[in-house]
C-alpha cells in the first residue's frame, strides 16, 4: 500500500469517527459528548438510555448497510464488468423486497427465514438481469436499461402487496427506506450476515483482480473463471439482499462508492473492498444523520438522500462517458 492510498485511509477513517460522535449526540434528543460518556458510567440518565436504545441501533445499521452495500456494488461491476451494476438500481434490491413482503403476507410461518427468501429474491433478479444482458455483451447501455426494467417490475410488485404488508407486519412496507425505529434485533441480524458476507468479499477480493483479465488469459492460468463470478455474484447478491431485508431499498451507495474509492486508491480489489468498507459506511450514516438533523418537525429517509446525491452522480457519468466501451467479454 503506497504513502497516497494509507493517507486516503486515514481520511475516511477520521471523517467516519468525527460523523460518529456527530450522529450520536445530533438530533431531538441532544446530549454533548463529554455528557454522554459521563452518563455512560454513572448511570440513570434517561437521555442516554434512550439514545443507546434507539439511535446506537439505528448508528449501527446504517455503517453495516453502507458497507454491505458499498461492497455489493463493487462485486457486482467487478463480476459483470460493468460500473453501472448496483444492486439498487438494476433490481436486486427490489427483488429482494418483493420476496419479503410474499412471505410476510403469505407464508409468515416462514417470518424466521425472511433473510434466505430475500437472498433469493435478489439472485432472482440478478440471474434476469444476467440472462437478458449476456447477448448484448453486457453493452453498458443495454444493461442499465433491463436492469432499471427489472426494478420496475418488483417494484411495482412490491408497491402492489405493500398496503396488506402493512396492516399485518411492522415490516417496512413502502420501497422508501427508512432506518427509523430499528431495534437491537435488526442489528443482530444484519450483523451477522453481513460479517459474513464481508469477510468473504475480502478474502476473495483477488479473484476480482484476475476477472479483469480476458477470460482466455485468465484460463490460462488455470482460474475457473465462471466459477469464480458464480461465487462473488452470490456474495455481492447476499449483502445486498439481506440489507434490504432489514432496512429497505437504497439506492446509488454500490454505484457511487466504488467509483469514487477507484479514484482515490485505484483498481487492486484488495484495497477497494476495505476502503470501500469504511466509505459506504461513512456516506450512508452521513446520509441518515442530515436526514434526521436537518429539520426539526420531519425526518428525511437515507434512502431519499441517496437518491437526490446518487441521480446527479449517474448523469455526471453517462456525460463523462466513464462507463462506455465497458463490456463485459
Amino acid at each position: 500500500m503506497t504513502i497516497k492510498q494509507k493517507s486516503y485511509f486515514g481520511i475516511v477513517i477520521l471523517l467516519l469517527i468525527a460523523t460518529l460522535l456527530w450522529a450520536v449526540q445530533a438530533g431531538s434528543l441532544s446530549i454533548s459528548i463529554s455528557e454522554f460518556i459521563k452518563g455512560l458510567f454513572t448511570g440513570g440518565n434517561e437521555t442516554i438510555d434512550v439514545i443507546i436504545d434507539l439511535r446506537f441501533p439505528r448508528i449501527i445499521i446504517a455503517l453495516l448497510a453502507g458497507a454491505a452495500l458499498s461492497v455489493s456494488g463493487l462485486l457486482l461491476q467487478a463480476v459483470m464488468r460493468n460500473p453501472l451494476a448496483d444492486a439498487g438500481v438494476i433490481g436486486i434490491s427490489a427483488g429482494a423486497k418483493f420476496f419479503s413482503f410474499v412471505i410476510i403476507l403469505f407464508l409468515p410461518e416462514l417470518y424466521f427465514w425472511l433473510p434466505l427468501f430475500s437472498f433469493i429474491g435478489g439472485a432472482l433478479a440478478c440471474l434476469l438481469v444476467f440472462l437478458f444482458s449476456y447477448r448484448s455483451d453486457f453493452n453498458p447501455l443495454r444493461f442499465i436499461i433491463i436492469g432499471i426494467a427489472i426494478n420496475a417490475v418488483f417494484t411495482g410488485l412490491s408497491d402492489a402487496l405493500s398496503s396488506q404488508v402493512a396492516l399485518i407486519s411492522s415490516q417496512t412496507a413502502s420501497n422508501t427506506a427508512s432506518l427509523a425505529m430499528k431495534k437491537w434485533s435488526d442489528v443482530e441480524t444484519l450483523l451477522i450476515y453481513v460479517a459474513i458476507g464481508l469477510i468473504c468479499a475480502w478474502v476473495l477480493s483477488k479473484w476480482c483482480n484476475v476477472l479483469g483479465l480476458e477470460n482466455k488469459m485468465a484460463r490460462g492460468f488455470g482460474v475457473p473463471v465462471n466459477r469464480n463470478r458464480i461465487l462473488l455474484a452470490l456474495i455481492a447478491v447476499l449483502l445486498a439482499s439481506i440489507t434490504t431485508a432489514v432496512v429497505g431499498v437504497i439506492a446509488f451507495v454500490g454505484l457511487l462508492v466504488p467509483h469514487i474509492a477507484r479514484k482515490l486508491v485505484g483498481g487492486n480489489y484488495q484495497i477497494l473492498v476495505p476502503y470501500s468498507i469504511l466509505f459506504g459506511a461513512l456516506l450512508l450514516l452521513v446520509a441518515d444523520t442530515i436526514g434526521r438533523t436537518l429539520f426539526t418537525q420531519m425526518e428525511i429517509p437515507a434512502s431519499v438522500i441517496m437518491l437526490i446525491i446518487g441521480g446527479p452522480f449517474l448523469i455526471f457519468l453517462m456525460r463523462k462517458g466513464d462507463f462506455y466501451g465497458s463490456k463485459g467479454r
